[in-house]
């Protein structure tokens, strides 16, 4: 097996995690996110949200390169 389809195999099992936990946790409804419903309009723009997921790939990336 190749080292590139054990990363990528790796991904995919990392992305099935993530958007397994995603249904239950309800991540992406944290207040301070935006919601604006005008009509039949909705606009949603995830500013707590996007950080969060921002601090947490950041210290998992910093993980992996420290002990790489």
């Amino acid at each position: 097996m190749t080292p590139f389809s054990k990363t990528l195999m790796i991904i995919g099992a990392l992305i099935f995690i993530i958007g397994f936990l995603m249904s239950f946790l309800h991540f992406g409804k944290l207040p301070g996110d935006i919601v604006i419903k005008k009509g039949n309009t909705v606009f949603y723009f995830p500013i707590i949200t996007s950080i969060a997921v921002s601090i947490i790939l950041s210290v998992i990336f910093y993980l992996i390169g420290r002990f790489r």
